[in-house]
Formats: structure tokens, sequence, C-alpha cells
């Protein structure tokens, strides 16, 4: 048991401590130019990936048949990271072309389309990302006894609940923001 809640525990600072970052980050002065948040190098955001996947691998206790079903897992989980570090950097980059131009040149010069048609691309990448995770967990899913369920489902839950959290904390933080340019 003691394991479970040490893992449970190990699971949570992984998943707050970007939040924590991040909310360090946001902290600073408000104008436009100081407002870049800083953020996880490449070799960070790897080693958070490997964080994340060795508490989930330690948490369900795997057994040796199991570990057999593990690598594609682990794969789906990175392929994951790594696409969601390219959509981060995609929007850092038209942010930064964006960057000196007032709100009304942004909105006047605006297509509509185009950001329909980059939004849906983003979106069939995630989907296709977790489609690729839950292709690769059935197998192993299957073979899991109940308690490792359960452990999967309680990572799971605080996993989601930290990232509602984040989410929140951020309009939190983009609210003073917006009314401090106007």
């Amino acid at each position: 048991m003691s394991k479970i809640v040490a893992a449970g525990v190990t699971a949570l600072f992984i998943t707050a401590s970007p939040l924590a970052y991040a909310q360090t980050a946001a902290q600073t002065p408000s104008t436009r130019e100081v407002r870049e948040v800083e953020r996880l190098t490449e070799a960070e955001m790897a080693h958070l990936t490997d964080a994340r996947v060795d508490v989930v691998k330690s948490a369900l206790q795997l057994t040796a048949d199991q570990e057999k079903l593990w690598p594609p897992i682990e794969e789906a989980i990175r392929a994951r990271a790594r696409d969601r570090q390219t959509r981060i950097a995609n929007i850092e980059k038209e942010a930064a072309e964006l960057r000196g131009r007032s709100r009304l040149e942004v909105l006047r010069d605006r297509n509509p389309v185009e950001f329909m048609q980059r939004r849906a691309e983003a979106l069939t990448q995630r989907g296709a990302d977790l489609k690729k995770l839950a292709d690769a967990w059935q197998p192993l899913y299957q073979t899991l006894t109940a308690d490792q369920k359960r452990r999967l489902g309680h990572l799971a839950i605080v996993t989601l609940h930290e990232l509602r959290s984040g989410v929140e904390h951020r309009h939190l933080q983009a609210e003073p923001l917006e009314r401090d340019e106007d």
C-alpha cells in the first residue's frame, strides 16, 4: 500500500511541477514585452516525460508477461509529448510573428479560414495521438488485475485534476493581463 501512496504522491508532484514553474514565471511584471513565459527546454521536457512514464510503470507494478506489452504504450506516450512540443513551438512562432502589432492590426488582418484550418490540423493530430495511445493500452489493459486498474484509474484522476487546475490557473492569470492592456 505504501508503494501505491508513494507512486501517487510522486505522480502528483510530477504533474504539478510544470504548473508551479509556470505560476512562478507568470508572476513577473505584466507588460506585453516582459510577459513571455519561460518554457521548459527540450531536455527538461524529455526528463519530465521519462518521469511520467516511470511513475505510471511503477504504479502498475507490471508482471513479466505484462512488461512485454509496455513498449508500444511508452512509445505512444513519447510521441504525444513530442507532438505537443511541436504544437507549442508552432504557437510560439506564430505569437512571435504577431508581437509588436496592436490588437487592432491583428484582428483586422486575421484570416478566420486559415485559423480554422490550423486548428483542425492540430485537433486531428491530437486525436490521432490519443487514438494511438488508446490502441497501445488496449492489450495491456486487458491483462491488468483489478488492483492495477484501480491504481491506473487513480493516476488518471490525479493527472486530470492537475490539468484542469492548470487551465483554470492560466485563465485566472490571463484575466488581469488582458485588463492591463486595455
